[in-house]
């Protein structure tokens, strides 16, 4: 099932599932099943949602998005994690992930107008999945990592790439409002029957920029999750979100930034279509 955060026709705020183009309502509003997406994976209340034929239904196009799973503590993003990513970089290869953070301030939802920050002239796209972790994790096993991990979302790490490189440190080219895309569906994981078989696809204006499978990760998931709760806890609700393929503007042959009025999809097999046109401001 893929569910989605989302306003209802009336602007209300509330979530439900997707289903055949309609979305039907599970929040306070329908059939109540939790107050939001979030609470419903915190508790547990997926594993029995009851059968939403009979909630209050609105079709996909029309609707504005929410963030796909809000009131995210700890974002932590990992970069250089695709072999053809780091082909592109010209970067050794390194024993351990590395690993940045990412405001949770600058989450933004599908389907929004998406800030170009009038402060870069380097923005650029990178098409990534989210995982959501779905209890406590603290120095995780790779063995046990994927019994922590709740669900899949489409993300889109948008970097401003001058401010990335003004050090050594990438924090301030990632953390713009309105830089991290997030949507609009949110998978559980026990929907996924092989996530190294997901494949990401970016799009600019229609021109596929960025395609790669899941199983060309340099540190697959597992790996990720126990380094990463080695030195931080995460709690549920909180994202990694696992690494970007190659073919960024950056990297291309002149580099190629975004510009105002471009349209930016991340396409994950099983996960949805995650759109946003960019906006200079």
């Amino acid at each position: 099932m893929r569910y989605a955060s989302y306003q209802t026709v009336d602007g209300g705020h509330t979530w439900g599932v997707e289903d055949g183009g309609t979305l039907y309502d599970l929040g306070p509003s329908g059939l109540n099943v939790a107050p939001s997406l979030r609470d419903a994976i915190l508790s547990g209340a997926l594993s029995d949602v009851p059968a939403h034929g009979e909630a209050p239904s609105q079709p996909v196009e029309g609707t504005v998005f929410d963030v796909v799973v809000g009131g995210v503590n700890k974002v932590i993003c990992i970069g250089v994690n695709y072999r053809t990513h780091k082909e592109e970089t010209g970067r050794a290869d390194v024993p351990h992930p590395t690993v940045f953070s990412r405001f949770s301030d600058t989450l933004w939802p599908h389907g929004a107008d998406a800030a170009i920050p009038a402060e870069s002239t380097q923005y650029d796209y990178e098409g990534e999945v989210a995982l959501v972790i779905g209890k406590p994790a603290y120095k995780v096993s790779r063995d046990e990592a994927f019994d922590h991990v709740a669900g899949y979302a489409a993300f889109n790490d948008f970097s401003a790439r001058d401010w990335q490189r003004h050090t050594g440190q990438w924090i301030p080219g990632k953390n713009f409002p309105e830089s991290g895309t997030f949507g609009p569906y949110y998978v559980p994981a026990a929907d996924i029957a092989d996530i190294e078989k997901l494949e990401i696809t970016t799009r600019v204006n229609g021109e596929v920029r960025q395609h790669a499978a899941l199983a060309d990760l340099i540190f697959d998931i597992p790996s990720q999750i126990e380094y990463v709760t080695t030195f931080t806890k995460l709690e549920p609700g909180d994202i990694i979100v696992t690494g970007t393929p190659g073919g960024v503007g950056l990297f291309m042959d002149p580099p190629t930034f975004l510009e105002d009025g471009d349209v930016v999809e991340v396409e994950v097999t099983e996960l949805g279509t995650l759109v946003n046109k960019m906006v200079r401001r």
